[in-house]
């Protein structure tokens, strides 16, 4: 017959465990205390690289995109606030806030245009001009985080991700997958079809009807009642023809019937 286990043995057990248990403790506090060192040793170095480049940072576009980067891995943000040490050396909370301001008045100017959404390319080509060939480089990556601190700031700002770029909302429209998806049908032509959006996402007619109506509705849609077959409806921030040119709101309003 076999013998249960003694109370000598299952304390003995219990004790080996504490041991375990306590030792594993100790492991893990000494690798935070590594980690937090080192951490503390790369922000450090982090700060004095900072301080040798500002220039650069400041001027570069591509420079500044790389040294975002390095931030990140160590969880800094230099945009965090626009106070404190990364602000005060290297003035990056100024650029970004001076070019959330450039954003929100392309954006403001071409409203009557688009309704308030306007594609990435056009509008980093719009703030660049703003700016002059003088002026301090801007990339696209430095408007995408100037947007979403605009965003932060709950006033309508927002990105769609269409063919591999975005188109950026600037009004408090209430956007949902169906709309997003409905524009990425948009992208390639500029315009959809009830039709299209029926056969491309094996939709009921209500339900397409029912995002287009809201796009026109919001003003991000124009109507095309007298195209060739069936209406179409366009979206002012993807098609290039009225793109590439200012349209009047007088204009704008001839395309709606």
């Amino acid at each position: 017959m076999r013998r249960g286990v003694g109370a000598g043995a299952i304390a003995k057990k219990k004790l080996a465990e504490a041991k375990y248990k306590e030792r594993g403790t100790v492991l893990a506090e000494d690798q935070i205390a590594q980690m937090s060192k080192q951490l503390e040793t790369f922000k450090t170095h982090l700060e004095e690289f900072a301080s040798k480049h500002k220039q650069e940072i400041r001027k570069s576009s591509q420079f500044r995109v790389q040294f975002q980067e390095m931030c990140a891995t160590i969880g800094v943000d230099p945009l965090a606030s626009g106070k404190g040490f990364w602000s005060e050396m290297l003035g990056v909370g100024d650029f970004y806030y001076e070019l959330g301001v450039q954003i929100i008045e392309v954006c403001l100017a071409l409203k009557h245009r688009n309704g308030g959404l306007i594609t990435l390319d056009e509008l980093h080509h719009r703030v660049l001009k703003g700016r002059g060939k003088y002026a301090q480089d801007v990339s696209q990556d430095d408007l995408v985080r100037a947007i979403k601190k605009l965003k932060a700031m709950g006033n309508g700002f927002g990105m769609i991700p269409v063919g591999g770029s975005y188109l950026v909302q600037s009004v408090p429209a209430e956007l949902n997958m169906d709309h997003t998806v409905v524009l990425q049908l948009a992208e390639k032509k500029g315009y959809v079809t009830i039709s299209e959006i029926k056969d491309s996402l094996n939709w009921e007619r209500e339900r397409a009807s029912h995002v287009v109506d809201h796009l026109l509705k919001e003003g991000l849609a124009w109507l095309d009642s007298q195209a060739e077959g069936e209406p179409q409806y366009w979206l002012p921030a993807l098609f290039s023809e009225i793109a590439s040119r200012d349209v009047t709101p007088e204009e704008a309003n001839q395309m709606t019937p």
